[in-house]
């Protein structure tokens, strides 16, 4: 392998601002906004057409040089963190819309749009992009990580909107995985082979998506419980009445005494959820009465709505700034978030679970989640000094995932394995393990793609993936 023999081949077809050695840039495309750590990536490549990614496949690939897709570095698992000398390929210059087809209700991108670069752009013909996993993400790197968040119980995840991608093969080789026909019955389905597969097969230079007529009314509400079970089972009951919820989140206690001490809200601090509606005015009216209903079943203390934007995105803005509240809370610490999924009818058990743990472990955290769809996640706040601290959180981590994992869950819901979460795959998967391992020795025979992540190599050990203290 010489890095240096890769990096003069790249001269003969990429310009010299598309090829950088500076240490700054190196550091900053070797993280992501985890605790994971690994190496200094060697040199960062910026692409700006699926032509020059294919070259620079390519030649990786004659000099066997190990690539890291990178997009914004937003993931929280570590995806685009190097665990060995490799070179990154950063696709922010790649980041047009290419094409809006209001009548199909697609789109068509380069994989450094980010998902209010689009809905900017979308706004013109009345159409939005669904998928809200909080961070401002590329859509490239949502797809690879098969991103969510908090739209999904309404809208499906980031794999029900991919109607096509185009993407390099480790080869060099361009493909299309799909077309833009609403269904086909023809050949495996690509599409969802490579969505969420972080890079490890390919890398996406396009995306063609479903889009949505932006709803005619909009309402949110907040409504406030005694327990956490009080809340999960008004959700079951209200996703089974057909009312249409948009989106549906669960903040605990603490999780509500953090965002009022950092954001400055009132929020009463008990178990909470934040809903969003999506329809016509008079239709949601009926709702809204049939739901005060269904959730007066469950003991719910109080119940509000808005419907104006300024105060929807204001409820939302607390919602998404949690991480924040608790980063900003807790100078000095570093955070680590938790990601679980599992059946509904499992939400109410794992959520109290969680709280009864970080009271065990004696950790500073707070438990938010989807709960339409039953993924949690717990934000911790780890003094990295601390090594009892930091053990007792990763036996937290591994605690929820087994937890899931035993209820038919999954140790991911939405963030995605990277080598974080590497350690559960066979766990997770079993026997099934095995043939991805084969699809990925077969279309990488040279494991050239992101190498480290999601699934570990026959025979390999499987990167640490816990946090290490200083």
């Amino acid at each position: 392998m010489s890095v240096s023999a890769f990096v003069e081949s790249l001269h003969q077809f990429l310009e010299k601002d598309q090829i950088s050695e500076n240490e700054t840039v190196r550091e900053q495309h070797s993280v992501d906004e985890s605790y994971h750590k690994g190496q200094l990536t060697q040199v960062v490549v910026f692409p700006r057409s699926t032509d020059d990614t294919s070259r620079i496949l390519a030649s990786a690939s004659k000099y066997d040089i190990p690539v890291v897709p990178f997009g914004l570095g937003t993931s929280l698992e570590g995806h685009v963190v190097p665990v060995r000398e490799c070179v990154t390929i950063d696709f922010s210059e790649m980041n047009a819309v290419l094409d809006v087809s209001p009548d199909d209700l697609l789109v068509t991108v380069q994989p450094g749009v980010t998902r209010s670069q689009l809905n900017r752009e979308l706004k013109k013909h009345g159409l939005f992009f669904s998928v809200d996993p909080g961070a401002d993400a590329t859509l490239g790197g949502m797809a690879a990580t098969n991103a969510s968040g908090t739209t999904s119980v309404r809208y499906g995840i980031m794999r029900d909107q991919v109607r096509d991608l185009e993407v390099v093969l480790a080869s060099g080789e361009v493909i299309h995985t799909g077309s833009k026909a609403a269904k086909s019955s023809a050949g495996l389905h690509l599409n969802g082979l490579f969505v969420g597969s972080e890079g490890i097969l390919g890398c996406i230079t396009e995306l063609t998506l479903k889009v949505y007529g932006i709803p005619e009314y909009e309402m949110a509400g907040r409504a406030t419980f005694p327990s956490v079970e009080n809340a999960v089972q008004a959700v079951v009951s209200l996703l089974q009445s057909g009312i249409p919820i948009a989106r549906v989140e669960l903040l605990d206690e603490i999780s509500l005494k953090q965002l009022n001490h950092h954001q400055k809200t009132s929020y009463p601090e008990i178990p909470t959820l934040f809903m969003e509606f999506h329809g016509n005015e008079a239709g949601l009216a009926q709702d809204v009465e049939f739901m005060k209903e269904i959730v007066d079943m469950y003991n719910c203390d109080a119940i509000e709505f808005v419907s104006s934007q300024a105060e929807r995105n204001r409820l939302w803005e607390a919602r998404h700034n949690l991480a924040y509240s608790f980063i900003h809370g807790f100078p000095g610490r570093k955070m680590m978030v938790t990601d679980v999924c599992v059946p509904i009818s499992e939400l109410a058990g794992a959520v109290r679970y969680a709280q009864e743990k970080l009271k065990e472990f004696d950790l500073i955290g707070g438990v938010t989640g989807h709960v339409g769809d039953g993924n949690f996640h717990v934000i911790l706040m780890i003094d990295m000094e601390d090594q009892d601290e930091v053990s007792r959180a990763n036996t937290f981590n591994e605690s929820l995932v087994t937890y899931g994992l035993a209820r038919n869950g999954t140790s991911t819901g939405e963030h995605g394995v990277g080598y974080g979460k590497q350690k559960y795959m066979e766990q997770e998967f079993g026997a099934a393990l095995g043939v991805m391992q084969q699809i990925k020795s077969a279309l990488d025979p040279k494991g050239i793609l992101n190498p480290g992540k999601l699934l570990p190599s026959k025979g390999e050990v499987v990167h640490e993936s816990v946090i290490k203290s200083k």
